[in-house]
């Protein structure tokens, strides 16, 4: 895995940085790979449905396939969006289609504590500060921008132009962000996906500087997931397609953490008629528990599975869905880089 940033050079891991004990585990084992681990991470907004059992499936079949771990992660850090007791149908639905970890869960909003440090360790280093813009202002000052061009964009994303690093100018901090490098080249982020091959996004172009924490106390996605996953020594990520976009933002701040970046696997999420992500905001159904079998089944065709994967129990489908899934997408080298020293601005 690589990024056009300059090269990060190695520094000696130490045992006084509370989020880097991965960093200890991979600088003392560089002649051989950590054990594989491979996780599953559903947000509790509602039951399971076909397009996140496509992702559960995925990563407990890698996991398999590797011989390794597969651990479970409620991601239930936005409290309001998390109703009580679905994570728990969360759990017991993976159970009644085969699928145990082999830990305990791990739950977000019990790891706020480990979320603060790296925000502390982020500040300290000069990476963070407070941005006051709401999101009509950042699309105002976007449209403005894209009146000057000669030739305006006509799919602009919300790119952050940067506003508030000079200062909020004695308005309120909305939400605090962490800087990317203002040089192109060196914003450049590339990484080798399993699935779809060489991938690269310009932080600087496409993202700009982005939230970790917005001012209500709630925890960006990209921080959390960086954090838990160094923390559990995740070595594989397999999850949706959907996801893809945001890996260039967690690749950038495991090197600021000083954490490993672990490889990466991207499945085709599951669509609805209307060719939108079935999700439970596009009337995605939850799954049925009492057909166990024809979920499965459903699942491993859109993964592209054999239809020779049929089985009549759960256990055979398992046998026979992990060796598919090892033929197709067989234990590959983990691409765990050594930490470096923090990306320049």
């Amino acid at each position: 895995m690589s990024d056009s940033a300059p090269a990060l050079a190695a520094r000696p891991a130490t045992r006084t940085n509370p989020l880097a004990h991965t960093v200890t585990h991979t600088a003392t084992r560089a002649s051989s790979p950590p054990p594989y681990c491979g996780r599953f991470a559903p947000s509790p907004t509602g039951p399971l449905h076909l397009g996140s059992l496509v992702s559960a499936l995925a990563s407990y079949l890698d996991a398999r396939a590797h011989r390794g771990r597969w651990l479970v992660r409620i991601e239930d850090v936005d409290g309001p969006r998390s109703p009580p007791g679905v994570a728990e149908q969360i759990l017991l639905a993976l159970q009644r289609l085969g699928m145990h970890c082999d830990e305990a869960p791990l739950w977000q909003s019990r790891r706020i504590a480990a979320y603060e440090q790296a925000l502390a360790q982020l500040t300290q280093a000069g990476m963070i500060y407070p941005c006051a813009c709401s999101r009509r202002e950042i699309a105002d000052s976007l449209a403005f921008r894209q009146q000057r061009l000669d030739h305006p964009l006509r799919h602009a994303t919300l790119t952050y132009p940067g506003t508030c690093r000079a200062g909020l100018h004695g308005k309120p901090a909305r939400a605090w962000r962490v800087r990317v490098p203002e040089d192109v080249e060196r914003a450049q982020v590339r990484f080798e996906d399993r699935w779809h091959g060489p991938v690269e996004q310009n932080l600087a172009t496409e993202v700009g500087d982005f939230v970790l924490k917005r001012a209500d106390g709630q925890w960006a996605y990209q921080l959390a997931v960086v954090v838990d996953d160094a923390a559990s020594q995740v070595t594989h990520i397999v999850r949706g397609a959907d996801l893809l976009e945001s890996t260039g933002r967690q690749i950038y701040l495991q090197r600021l953490l000083g954490l490993p970046t672990p490889a990466y696997l991207h499945v085709p999420v599951v669509e609805n008629a209307a060719g939108e992500k079935l999700s439970k905001q596009t009337g995605a159904q939850a799954l049925d528990l009492d057909r166990p079998m024809q979920m499965l089944h459903l699942a491993a065709r859109h993964l592209g599975l054999p239809h020779s994967v049929c089985a009549d129990s759960i256990e055979s489908f398992y046998a026979a869905a992990t060796q598919a899934w090892a033929a197709r997408h067989g234990a590959t080298e983990l691409r765990h880089e050594t930490p470096g020293a923090r990306p320049k601005t």
